[in-house]
């Protein structure tokens, strides 16, 4: 386009071409020219018209309200309750719902809750909010699909969070649970937490993919903390993110059993201390795990696995085992780097340390992938005969107690209690045995 406009502006003082090459060069520029006016014009009049479509759509939908009554507004919200506490989508709704009532069950019911792409709109407003909990609900299509301010002890599980521009958000939070939800394609942040703590995130899906044909949007984050402290991040699915997961400024976070998978950054860091990272698998990212002005954490157990890079470290300094013989991470490429070294006495540990750089080596880098173990019954007590166990002897003196008790009650209800009739008839023959003595004497013969 500059080109042709540079062209346009000397053409006045250049001269008219003369052999009829130039003459065809100079109408395929016009063409050129009229070619590119026309498709501008033909996009102008499909975005007006799309505008005009779009603020009809949002004329005809209302934000729906629970209000702290327990009423619904508007009564034709397609949202039914009998109780004042559960909340039953019978339909799917559009617009935002705003959630002024404490104390509630939210369920979707299969259905879908849709936005349209609203700046700053909210599928969920749970601001303020306690013990409110949103399940089986479809959020698609907000700016935030559910919204959490000064909010706690709520919890959000079993739903699909998709195509928004941040699907969870927690700010200034406590002591939410967010679990077993599937959180995908939404643009900027699956969730986000800021200024948020003690809140647990639990065996989400949580994936990012193209989601608008003309554009190549994606997740630009999986689960992403700031100024966040002692939150549980366990057994999630993060993948195709460009950061799986980001800390930054945020300290004492519990983050294990994570999946982390296809992303830029599988695990980063930044300005974050004293969290514990343990038991994730990182596998198939450009960089495993990136720390950067982060120390103090605590980094053991891990599979890090065909990534790109395994680590990446600056300015920080990190614990990368449990010591000997529970060992430090699995790193895949460890052999490459270290083709002579050994297992320990078959304690699945390498003999040589797996160097990160000057200020980090995990000191007992593992022979295989770590894999959880399952919790063992207690032992026998070995060396104690059967009857001198303290179990045997309380079950026998219960077995005993009872039995008692049975032994009493029973006879308590069976045994004959003398009756009147009884009473009566001992004191007549007391009284005949009295006359008896006065005519007869003691031994019975008339005196």
């Amino acid at each position: 386009m500059a080109r042709h406009l540079v062209w346009w502006r000397s053409s006045p003082v250049a001269p008219w071409p003369r052999e009829p090459a130039e003459w065809s060069k100079l109408v395929e520029r016009v063409r050129a020219v009229y070619g590119i006016v026309l498709l501008a014009s033909l996009l102008v009049l499909l975005s007006a018209v799309a505008v005009r479509g779009f603020e009809g759509a949002i004329e005809a939908c209302r934000t729906i309200y629970i209000r702290a009554d327990g009423s619904i507004s508007p009564s034709t919200a397609k949202i039914t309750c009998v109780d004042n506490v559960t909340y039953v989508f019978t339909d799917s709704n559009q617009d935002s719902i705003v959630v002024q009532r404490d104390n509630i069950v939210i369920d979707g019911a299969g259905y879908t809750l849709r936005g349209k792409h609203l700046w700053n709109s909210r599928g969920i407003d749970l601001a303020g909010r306690r013990n409110v909990r949103i399940k089986n609900v479809e959020i698609k299509e907000f700016f935030f699909g559910v919204w959490l301010k000064t909010s706690s002890h709520n919890s959000i599980y079993a739903n699909k969070i998709t195509i928004n521009k941040v699907g969870i958000r927690l700010s200034n939070s406590s002591s939410n649970s967010i679990s077993t939800n599937n959180i995908t394609a939404n643009m900027d942040y699956n969730i986000y937490l800021e200024y948020s703590s003690n809140n647990s995130i639990l065996g989400n899906n949580i994936a990012a993919k193209k989601v608008w044909v003309s554009t190549l949007y994606y997740s630009f984050f999986g689960i992403c903390l700031r100024h966040s402290s002692s939150n549980i991040i366990c057994g999630n699915n993060m993948t195709n993110s460009e950061y799986g997961l980001q800390l930054s400024s945020s300290s004492n976070n519990n983050i294990s059993r994570n999946n982390i998978a296809n992303n830029t950054y599988g695990i980063l860091l930044w300005k974050s201390s004293a969290n514990a990272i343990y038991g994730n698998n990182a596998s198939d990212n450009d960089y495993g795990i990136v720390l950067t002005h982060s120390s103090d954490n605590t980094v053991c157990h891990d599979n890090f696995m065909d990534n790109t890079k395994q680590v990446y470290s600056h300015n920080s300094r990190n614990v990368w085992d449990d010591g000997y013989p529970s060992g430090g991470n699995y790193w895949s490429d460890y052999k490459d780097k270290h083709p002579d070294a050994e297992e320990l006495n078959e304690s699945g540990i390498w003999d040589m340390s797996y160097v990160v750089d000057e200020n980090n080596q995990d000191n007992y880098p593992l022979a295989n992938p770590w894999v959880p173990k399952q919790a063992a019954p207690p032992p026998p007590q070995e060396g104690v005969p059967l009857w001198m166990q303290r179990q045997l002897w309380a079950i026998a003196a219960a077995i005993l107690i009872l039995a008692g008790a049975v032994y009493i009650l029973k006879k308590i209800v069976t045994g004959k209690q003398p009756t009147r009739r009884d009473r009566g008839s001992r004191s007549s023959d007391s009284s005949l045995r009295t006359r008896l003595s006065k005519q007869y004497g003691k031994d019975g013969l008339r005196s």
